[in-house]
């Protein structure tokens, strides 16, 4: 099972956590700054609670700025962080955080609620990439996990957090927020989840340690013995997206994109980007544009990457079924 409205595709249980979005650069400036406060005698934060906490002074909402933000990625291993990124102008954004602190309070520990405003904490909302308000992002072990954008019933948000309590589960992260330090995680009284095949627990190892070669080889061998392995499939096409993203500019993947509209490399980069920052449908609409307009060997490249693009979400998703139809129609 996949998180809905997340480029994922194996089972929680071989999930890989994607590290598409790169969180390094906003910790080392939140640490800097720290350091520079404390040189000057202001105030150090002690805790995720030191960034403030919501209204009725629940423990498990937070007001989060980047000066706090490695806090917030420490206790991703314990307890699964919710990133909530509004605007005080989005009546949107009102709705949904209000589902959320509901549901925050409701798991007692389980999650940690952290409230981002787009407008006072740019950095926080360009590291995770946001092109609107309400953006909800799930931080794992460090790692980002996308989750929806825009206005969401309160049923449908439950439903993220459900999943997202679930593949928390199956990567060791179930602790609570209300475990003491060196205190064994909570129990959640499910049973333990079956161990991975030995190729796959080598590429998830290897993707935990920024190894993505050594993941996609791992991913490889295991298609070459069983080539219905569909996790590994799946697998394999994440940890593809890993590599050609490990390295790009964000700003400077779109301008090209713009500039170049017929450059095959320029539209494939970008869909890639759309794609790990949970714009899906973005993604799948660029290249079955492109691949209706093009022809030859570029038509066919964007026509194998849409594929992987599709393994990477899944063949359930509904949004793969709509655009392997509008491939059809750009093909024939």
């Amino acid at each position: 099972m996949s998180i809905p409205n997340i480029p994922g595709g194996p089972a929680p249980s071989s999930m890989n956590l994607r590290g598409a979005v790169d969180l390094s650069a906003l910790k080392a400036r939140a640490q800097s700054a720290g350091g520079a406060a404390g040189s000057q005698g202001g105030p150090a934060a002690e805790g995720p609670g030191s960034a403030g906490p919501a209204a009725g002074g629940s423990p498990y909402i937070v007001d989060v700025t980047e000066q706090v933000f490695p806090q917030l990625v420490q206790l991703s291993a314990q307890v699964p962080v919710i990133v909530a990124i509004s605007a005080s102008w989005s009546e949107h954004s009102a709705q949904v955080l209000y589902a959320l602190e509901a549901i925050a309070v409701e798991q007692a520990g389980r999650i940690l609620l952290a409230r981002a405003d787009f407008d006072s904490q740019p950095g926080i909302a360009q590291a995770f990439q946001v092109q609107g308000v309400p953006t909800l992002v799930g931080v794992l072990k460090g790692q980002p996990v996308p989750l929806f954008e825009g206005p969401l019933a309160e049923p449908q948000i439950r439903t993220y957090v459900d999943e997202l309590l679930k593949v928390a589960q199956a990567n060791g992260v179930s602790g609570s927020l209300n475990d003491s330090p060196g205190e064994e995680p909570t129990s959640t009284g499910e049973p333990a989840e079956e161990p991975l095949p030995p190729l796959h627990q080598e590429a998830f190892d290897a993707i935990e340690a920024g190894d993505y070669a050594t993941a996609a080889a791992a991913y490889r061998k295991a298609l070459a013995e069983q080539p219905a392995d569909t996790d590994a499939k799946s697998g394999l096409a994440q940890v593809q997206l890993m590599q050609r993203l490990q390295d790009a500019d964000a700003t400077a993947v779109r301008a090209s994109a713009a500039e170049a509209p017929d450059s095959l490399e320029a539209q494939l980069a970008v869909a890639d980007l759309d794609l790990s920052g949970g714009h899906v449908e973005d993604a799948f609409a660029r290249l079955t544009t492109f691949i209706a307009r093009s022809a030859g060997g570029d038509r066919e490249s964007a026509r194998v990457r849409l594929l992987e693009l599709f393994d990477i979400v899944g063949p359930t998703d509904p949004r793969v079924n709509k655009a392997r139809s509008a491939l059809a129609r750009a093909l024939f």
